[in-house]
């Protein structure tokens, strides 16, 4: 008896280590960003009249094809994750999945939630949707392991997300969820590169060029940090200059803005500490999020 327990046991754990593993394929703190953004898109779109049944479709669909992407995403690179310490864990590389496996679930979850989005939803939507598939795999991913300038490729598709959410709810675009596209295009920069900084002896051994050389006037990235912030600064205020955020968006938005800048500045001034790197990193994670969130409470 305490044999077959111990089986059954045992097959428990072999099943739902391999269901945690394809979830961890999908990365799902990005995975999380992601769903956060778009609704937070599809709401600035739909407003007062917020179609819930709409919108679970929309996350639902958007949950596929961004989880079957990232996980492709992974397949494309579990040689080089291997070789880092931050990523090694990962399932290809680990050995908790098979290849062809992760190869397998990321095709299929890719297309089924693109195939969801056009029926269910709409095909603005799904071709939204699709253009982060093929910008993120197609260009962002390759272009890492040759030139730090992938970062700014790579903030085209994880800006698309808000766009997702305003298509799902006017199957149309305008001014508005472009202005959220180019305040999550500007807020990746800093965002990214910080990360960068903080693993770039990482990055390095796999091969992966994230990080430009130092040159005489500095580094390259602090300039675009710094660059991409002031902009950010001051792209921020769209929302309300054009009335569909009000002034405590505005406030929040500029105040974190500036403590970010302040923060970028002080990274270019000691570009060796990782702790400086690591203090970008958090204030951007509180930008996005804390922004979002005044500005759909704003508008109710």
């Amino acid at each position: 008896m305490n044999s077959e327990a111990a089986a059954i046991d045992t097959g428990f754990s072999s099943i739902y280590g391999r269901v945690a593993a394809y979830f961890e394929l999908t990365k799902p703190r990005v995975l999380l960003m992601v769903l956060i953004t778009a609704l937070a898109g599809f709401y600035m779109g739909d407003g007062a009249a917020f179609d819930l049944v709409v919108a679970l479709k929309a996350l639902l669909g958007t949950t596929l094809v961004a989880g079957g992407t990232l996980a492709l995403n992974e397949f494309i690179e579990r040689e080089y994750d291997a070789k880092m310490n931050r990523t090694r864990h990962r399932p290809l590389p680990s050995g908790r999945l098979r290849p062809i496996e992760a190869l397998v679930f990321g095709l299929v979850t890719t297309v089924i939630g693109a195939v969801f989005l056009w029926l269910a939803v709409n095909p603005l939507t799904a071709l939204v949707a699709g253009s982060i598939t093929v910008l993120y795999l197609g260009a962002y991913t390759p272009m890492k392991r040759y030139s730090w300038m992938c970062h700014v490729i790579g903030a085209v598709p994880g800006a698309l997300p808000p766009v997702i959410g305003w298509a799902a709810a006017r199957n149309t675009l305008a001014a508005e969820p472009f202005v959220l596209f180019g305040i999550m295009f500007l807020w990746q920069l800093p965002h990214s590169l910080s990360i960068a900084r903080l693993y770039q002896q990482d990055y390095a051994r796999a091969g992966m060029y994230l990080m430009p050389s130092d040159r005489a006037y500095g580094n390259p990235a602090n300039i675009v940090m710094i660059a991409a912030t002031i902009v950010l600064v001051a792209f921020g205020t769209l929302p309300t200059v054009m009335g569909f955020a009000g002034m405590v968006y505005l406030s929040i938005a500029i105040v974190l803005g500036v403590v970010m800048l302040a923060c970028a500045l002080t990274l270019a001034r000691t570009p060796t500490t990782d702790e400086d790197a690591r203090r970008v990193m958090k204030v951007s994670l509180i930008y996005l999020p804390l922004v979002l969130l005044v500005m759909v409470l704003d508008k109710v």
